[in-house]
C-alpha cells in the first residue's frame, strides 16, 4: 500500500494536501475533512459491523485531527443477493452509531452491482469536523522527550475479525474493540492537555502507524515491551498463530503524543475511559533514518519496520 500511495496515486494526483500524513484535511475554515472505504469481512463480527465501524472510524479520524465530528456522508455499493436482514441491522447499526457520537447524516448515495461483484456489501464515508485546538495535533509538531500514550488494549479487532472469518473455536469469545474516541480526546483538551500528534492504528497496527510517523517527523521512537497492554486471549492467539500484536488493526484505540511532564495526567484522564491506558514509549532522537524500537524486558532492542504484506487483510 505504501508503495502504490507513493509511487503512483501521490504523483498522479500531485496535490500539496495528500503530502501531509495525516488522519483528514485540516482546512482553513476552522474545519477538518476526511474520507475512509470500508471493505471488511464478514459484514458483521463479535462486538461490530461494518456499518458501525464505517461510522466510528470516520468519527475518529476527525477525532485525530483535534476535531469535533459534526456532519457525515454514507455511501453504499449493495451487491445483488445480500439478505435484506442483514442490511436492515447494518443500517439500524449505522443509525445507533450515529446517534452515540452525536453526529448528522447528511447526503450519500446508494449503488448496486452484480452478483459476485461487491462481496455484499461495501461502505463509504465522509466526514465533517470543527477543529477544537490551536495549532491542532499534527506530525509536524512532535518533540524528543515527547510520551507516547495509548488509550487501552491492542490487537483485539483484527483477531476478532479473523475469529469469525475463519471460524475459529477459542475458549473465550474475542470482541473487537470497535468504539468512539472523540470524548477522550476532548476531554484531554478540555485539561489543557497539550496534544503534539495524534494517530488511530487502524489499518498495520502500532508499529507501522508508528513507523510513519517517525519517517514525517525526523524522530525516532522506543516503545517498552513490558508496558505494552495486552488482553490474555489476544497475547496466547498471537503466540499460537505466530502474530505480532503490535502489526495487528485496533479500531477503538490512539496513540497520543503529549510533552513529558504531563504524560501522567494525561494518563489518569484517559484511565477514566479505560483502566489499561498506559503509556507505552517516547520520542528519542532525531535521525537522518529514523527508527522504531521495541525494548524487551530483558534490556534487548529490536527494530519495528513496515511488514512487506497485511497479516490480516480486509479487517475495516
Amino acid at each position: 500500500m505504501q508503495n502504490l500511495l507513493q509511487k503512483q496515486i501521490f504523483p498522479a494526483l500531485q496535490s500539496d494536501w495528500l503530502k501531509a500524513p495525516h488522519d483528514g484535511a485540516l482546512l482553513a475554515e476552522g474545519l477538518a475533512f476526511t474520507t475512509d472505504s470500508y471493505v471488511v469481512s464478514p459484514l458483521e463480527f463479535p462486538g461490530g459491523d461494518i456499518g458501525s465501524l464505517a461510522v466510528f472510524g470516520t468519527v475518529n479520524d476527525l477525532a485525530m485531527c483535534g476535531a469535533r465530528p459534526r456532519w457525515l456522508s454514507l455511501a453504499l455499493i449493495l451487491e445483488e443477493g445480500l439478505p435484506l436482514e442483514q442490511l436492515q441491522r447494518i443500517l439500524h447499526s449505522i443509525q445507533q452509531a450515529a446517534g452515540r457520537c452525536q453526529v448528522e447524516i447528511v447526503t450519500g448515495d446508494t449503488k448496486t452491482v452484480e452478483r459476485g461483484k461487491g462481496d455484499g456489501l461495501f461502505i463509504t464515508t465522509t466526514g465533517l469536523g470543527t477543529l477544537l485546538s490551536t495549532p491542532p495535533p499534527h506530525p509536524s509538531r512532535i518533540q524528543t522527550g515527547d510520551a507516547i500514550l495509548i488509550n487501552g488494549d491492542l490487537g483485539r479487532h483484527g483477531l476478532a475479525v479473523l475469529a469469525q472469518r475463519q471460524k475459529l473455536e477459542l475458549e473465550g469469545p474475542l470482541f473487537s474493540d470497535c468504539a468512539p474516541v472523540h470524548a477522550e480526546v476532548e476531554a484531554l483538551l478540555q485539561a489543557g492537555i497539550e496534544l503534539r500528534c495524534l494517530r488511530d492504528p487502524t489499518r498495520g497496527g502500532v508499529a507501522s502507524v508508528l513507523h510513519e510517523l517517525a519517517q514525517a517527523s525526523g524522530l525516532s521512537f522506543q516503545l517498552e515491551e513490558t508496558c505494552l497492554p495486552l488482553h490474555e486471549e489476544v497475547q496466547a492467539v498471537c503466540e499460537i498463530l505466530g502474530f505480532d500484536p503490535l502489526y495487528l488493526a485496533n479500531e477503538g484505540k490512539f496513540l497520543a503524543f503529549v510533552p513529558a511532564p504531563q504524560a501522567e495526567a494525561a494518563l489518569q484522564i484517559l484511565k477514566h475511559f479505560n483502566s489499561e491506558a498506559a503509556q507505552i514509549g517516547a520520542v528519542t532522537q532525531a535521525s537522518p533514518t529514523p527508527t522504531v524500537n521495541l525494548k524487551s524486558p530483558w534490556g534487548t532492542t529490536r527494530t519495528l519496520d513496515l511488514l512487506s504484506g497485511e497479516q490480516l487483510p480486509r479487517i475495516c
